[in-house]
């Protein structure tokens, strides 16, 4: 269900943290007087060594995060890969990384970045600019298929190489992402991929900059990571008592069943849970009521996405907004919510929930199950019951539809679906392929409907998937095929607001108009992190980190040899171990650490 996913960066303008003012000067960066700080979120009792496994969905098509745009790329590119850029983990504000300082002109249209001397490739290489300009290149190179990634560098003019340590980007536009992205890339190894087919870099990875490197890969079953004893930024304060875990291993399932079986196995440590009655149910026992396994609610500050029943708009039937509106209204989410997931979940009616506060409620009317306004809405488009079927017809073609899912676990739910849509005379039928072919099909929106599950960011960036030059380009992100001029002309002007709450009224603007053209058949969410984990690992206070969801874990936990040896114990003699916290909130626990 989750699939392909926004990249949660969090930082917006040219500088620092939210609320910052565009440059008006050209500056160098950083502040004169920084001075790289330890993470505040890092234990200082956290040790190196040990290994942790955890899930990590299905086998995907390929481990490059430029080729196969999801979230368990998008974490292992930054395991493996840093970038000219880092933020600061509290205040998301940008600082250095492979860039040691930067610089934005006067008129914010050029980026320059001085390379650090001290960052090295994992084969001892030097990080260049060449590298950095090679990277880029690729990306927009239109033979690579790069999709998504191409929206935010396509207004960049050529790099230029200005020195032996510098690179130089100039943009055609000025746009209040352009440092976040480019700082945000992951700088790849010019000199050991430079001559190869970007589009065939699939799990290889001779040389990297980040903290780990590939070990070893198992095709379908696991792909191993080993800590690199030689990371070019060990020394730096900042990554003090970060990424402790000597061996990560992630495994992959088809489905969500079988990886927590093998979770309870004790096969993988961590399993975060996106189900449930997987949550509900399936946490009891002596595992769960002994406390050898952890069952923790985590509250932060992660950006909220959506999710939903994303509907092709290219081709019948969804080119037609009425349809449209009609499966929408004929989705009884609250009825799964009641009796397949235990009221957990809230409902969707926005596709920028996080933008709204009791304060600030969303005007957006909820698209409640209304079965008879879903037969008027049809009946007034033309559709009428054909008496020998007693499906919908219009113009002798019947209202039927593939739904395309590559997960027995969304069976349940489009059972429920599908009684009231055979009620309304509609016929839907269930395409089921793997992971891989699925994200085949989607790079080529090749599908009636599907689920689709995404992220966001603290910083909201409608372009990729709302603008109608996005709605054609292969392996996008615009995968409803959406087009709208009055959405174009806001996207349009929020490019130059460089005012975060001035942004975010437009993105609210945006969002009321997305949702009267009705792109999904909007779900559900959650607004924590359910984890279970086996309770042998050492944590920062807060758990996770202020903006992350589970893929911080791989930086601030740590194999805790007392509490490896306290777990073993409790289970050959089968005692009970101390009760951890049930919930965590973060600013609570941040707080309390830091007295």
């Amino acid at each position: 269900m989750n699939t392909k996913l926004l990249s949660a960066v969090v930082t917006a303008g040219f500088i620092m943290s939210a609320g910052s003012a565009p440059v008006s000067a050209e500056n160098a960066f950083p502040a004169p007087g920084w001075e790289p700080m330890p993470d505040p979120l890092a234990s200082p009792h956290a040790v190196r060594g040990g290994s942790l496994a955890a899930y990590a969905g299905a086998f995907p098509k390929s481990f490059n995060y430029y080729l196969d745009n999801n979230t368990f790329n998008d974490l292992l590119m930054s395991l493996m890969f840093d970038t000219l850029l880092t933020l600061n983990p509290v205040t998301a504000g940008f600082e250095p990384c492979i860039a040691e300082s930067w610089t934005v002109s006067d008129d914010g249209r050029a980026f320059s970045f001085r390379i650090s001397p001290d960052a090295k490739w994992s084969d001892g290489k030097p990080v260049t600019p060449e590298d950095v300009a090679w990277t880029f290149n690729a990306l927009r190179d239109p033979a690579n298929l790069t999709g998504v990634h191409k929206v935010s560098l396509e207004k960049f003019d050529q790099p230029e190489i200005a020195s032996s340590n510098t690179v130089r980007f100039t943009c055609r536009e000025v746009h209040w992402r352009n440092l976040l992205a480019l700082g945000s890339l992951y700088v790849l190894p010019r000199h050991v991929l430079g001559d190869r087919d970007f589009n065939k870099i699939n799990t290889d990875f001779p040389a990297v900059s980040g903290p780990y490197r590939i070990s070893e890969i198992r095709d379908g079953v696991f792909v191993r990571l080993e800590r690199r004893p030689d990371w070019w930024r060990d020394a730096d304060p900042r990554t003090r008592n970060t990424f402790n875990i000597s061996m990560l291993t992630f495994r992959f399932y088809e489905e969500t069943e079988n990886a927590f079986e093998a979770f309870k196995k004790g096969l993988m440590d961590v399993f975060p849970v996106y189900t449930s009655h997987l949550w509900v149910n399936e946490t009891k026992g002596e595992r769960f009521e002994k406390h050898w396994v952890v069952k923790q609610r985590v509250h932060n500050y992660h950006p909220q996405g959506f999710q939903g029943f994303a509907m092709n708009m290219r081709r019948p039937p969804f080119d037609s907004l009425p349809v449209r509106r009609a499966m929408a209204h004929l989705l009884n989410r609250e009825e799964m919510n009641r009796t397949l997931m235990y009221g957990q979940y809230f409902m969707h009616r926005s596709y920028f929930e996080d933008l709204y506060s009791p304060g600030n409620p969303c005007p957006i009317p909820m698209a409640d199950f209304n079965p008879s306004l879903a037969r008027t809405l049809l009946s007034d488009a033309g559709w009428s019951a054909n008496p020998r079927t007693g499906l919908l017809e219009k113009d002798g073609r019947p209202l039927s539809f593939s739904f395309l899912t590559h997960s027995l676990s969304t069976h349940k739910f489009l059972s429920v679906y599908n009684e009231a849509l055979r009620d309304a005379g509609i016929e839907m039928k269930i395409e089921m392929k793997d992971a891989a072919s699925w994200s085949k099909d989607m790079d080529n929106f090749n599908f009636d409907m599907t689920w689709a599950a995404w992220g966001s960011s603290m910083f909201k960036d409608p372009e990729g998937m709302w603008a109608s030059a996005e709605a054609d380009r292969p392996s996008g992100n615009n995968i409803t095929g959406f087009r709208d001029r009055e959405v174009d002309r806001l996207i349009e002007e929020q490019r130059t607001e460089f005012d975060l709450e001035r942004r975010n009224a437009i993105c609210r603007r945006l969002d009321a108009l997305i949702a009267a053209k009705a792109p999904y058949a909007l779900l559900w969410n959650i607004s924590y992190t359910r984890l279970l984990y086996w309770n042998k690992f050492g944590t920062p206070p807060t758990v996770l980190s202020r903006h992350g969801n589970e893929d911080s874990i791989y930086a601030y936990w740590w194999s805790d040899p007392d509490a490896v040896a306290d777990l073993k114990d409790a289970m050959e003699s089968g005692s009970v171990m101390p009760a951890p916290a049930e919930s965590i909130r973060f600013d609570e626990a941040f707080r309390h650490g830091n007295e």
